[in-house]
């Protein structure tokens, strides 16, 4: 199911623009006329669908801050892309302050908007799963995570020994894992437990508004500036700032916010004296900050003083004993939604299916599987063919699988072998596969192997994974099809016959 996007906006003409864009890009809009309309949107049938908002700030009635007041008054944590054709850079950091993820300027062009929507889902989907105990006024902990894999274990054993302390802590992380789950884990843990807690994306903010919104800024320091504004760093006072995608901060800003990490204190936009700050760092990044170092997209010295602490989320296809237990996590949250007693369970089959996936959107895409498949269920369990694009991907696996535990009987009548299968057969005579996903650096010996080797096993590998598929061999290997098949030839396999050539 496409994600519902919610258009506020009091000029028809501009709603009828936005509603035609945001259904070109593949989602599904709702539209309300005013401030009112859309808040009443939010609590009707259709509000727990609702993924993102597109917001226009001047309105008459409740205009944009109001509607962003409004919902930060209730609780509602909506990504909301904010939109405006006047008004300084002052109304966009008031905007911000309330609460708004982005915001573009009419007329706006496609892919900006486009862009917008994307990041404000992708937020969206991580961030909702994050702050759902906070929602019900409970703090989240380590016994709130739901895992029981091994690779998890270390993440919470460094999570607890660091909520202890006030050490600066770098999460590291592919996108989706659950950074700022494990961020809130360790706040709610601490002794800053009942402070605030801060989130800043940094990735979303312009870069002509990062300062303003970390640091502050004083009245008149800037065209726009007719108010006094505190940062976020100031109101994290006394409790933890989250600052995710740390990575993506340009280097003028890392300047300042290294000294707010060294000294306690920041120094508003046009103010005259510093500000002093009582905070626990928490920093959160999907990148690699060691090789920005070594690019020059980060500062050395920041770096350092980030990673004092680091801890590594693995990502979901290394802690599969996790999937089950989340995919009824997802299942139970889904289910308020649904009509009562509709969804039940989860077929054996299906669950097997699901860990046999690879998932590279980690735990977000995992559970916008489960709230897509609990939509499609007309059942009381779950089976595979509520998740065709999963079974899709892993079918070509399970086929391989069956295919070498049943072989066929000795008497069974030969069958001409096309060239492809043959050379998937030859490749794979030549050298047992150790296992799916797996690579041995060593030899018998313990010498580490040669790269030729390496690159013949990678090969085959991918032979045997993609069913022989060499266009998608290829694809996946990121080299030509020829290219492909000139490799197979300087290994000594005829691509043609797909057998080993015989020496001369």
């Amino acid at each position: 199911m496409p994600a519902c996007i919610l258009i506020v906006d009091d000029d028809p003409v501009q709603r009828r623009l936005l509603e035609a864009a945001v259904t070109k890009f593949g989602y599904r809009a709702i539209v309300a006329e005013d401030g009112a309309a859309g808040l009443k949107a939010l609590d009707g049938a259709d509000g727990g669908s609702i993924a993102a908002m597109i917001l226009d700030l001047s309105m008459p009635g409740m205009d944009g801050i109001g509607v962003l007041k409004t919902m930060r008054e209730r609780g509602i944590e909506l990504p909301v892309i904010v939109q405006t054709a006047q008004g300084g850079i002052e109304t966009v950091v008031s905007a911000m302050r309330n609460g708004a993820f982005d915001f573009v300027v009419k007329p706006a062009s496609p892919e900006r908007l486009r862009t917008a929507i994307a990041n404000a889902l992708k937020i969206g989907a991580l961030g909702g799963e994050a702050r759902r105990p906070a929602r019900s006024g409970g703090v989240l902990t380590f016994k709130d995570l739901v895992t029981s894999s091994p690779a998890m274990e270390r993440v919470i054993r460094l999570g607890q020994k660091a909520a202890a302390s006030n050490i600066p802590i770098l999460i590291e992380g592919e996108s989706g894992v659950g950074k700022e789950l494990v961020a809130r884990a360790i706040q709610g843990s601490s002794g800053r437990r009942s402070k605030p807690f801060v989130t800043v994306n940094c990735g979303a903010i312009p870069d002509n508004l990062v300062e303003s919104i970390l640091f502050g800024h004083e009245k008149g320091s800037f065209t726009g500036a007719t108010e006094r504004h505190t940062g976020k760093f100031v109101e994290a006072h006394t409790g933890t700032l989250f600052l995710d995608e740390i990575g993506d901060l340009p280097l003028d800003v890392q300047v300042k916010l290294l000294r707010a990490v060294q000294e306690g204190e920041v120094d508003p936009v046009g103010g005259r004296s510093t500000v002093k700050v009582d905070i626990r760092l928490i920093s959160a990044t999907h990148r690699n900050l060691l090789q920005q170092v070594k690019d020059g997209k980060f500062r050395e010295d920041l770096f350092y003083r980030l990673n004092v602490y680091p801890i590594f989320v693995p990502p979901l296809r290394e802690r599969r004993d996790d999937i089950p237990q989340l995919v009824r996590h997802f299942m139970a949250n889904v289910a308020p939604s649904q009509p009562r007693g509709r969804i039940m369970d989860i077929s054996a089959r299906a669950l097997s299916m699901l860990q046999a996936y690879d998932w590279p959107g980690n735990i977000r895409q995992l559970e916008n599987a489960v709230f897509r498949a609990s939509v499609l269920c007309e059942g009381d369990v779950l089976t595979e063919e509520e998740f065709p694009q999963i079974r899709a991907q892993v079918e070509g696996a399970v086929v391989l699988s069956e295919r070498s535990v049943d072989p066929a009987p000795r008497d069974e009548p030969a069958r001409p072998i096309p060239a492809e299968e043959g050379l998937q057969a030859a490749l794979t005579a030549q050298a047992p596969i150790t296992g799916v996903g797996l690579l041995r650096a060593l030899d018998d010996r313990g010498n580490v192997r040669s790269l030729a080797e390496v690159e013949l096993e990678m090969i085959r590998l991918a032979i045997d994974h993609y069913n022989g598929r060499m266009s998608e061999v290829a694809r996946r290997l990121g080299i030509g099809r020829s290219t492909l098949y000139r490799k197979l030839k300087e290994y000594g396999i005829d691509p043609v016959t797909g057998r080993a050539e015989q020496p001369a």
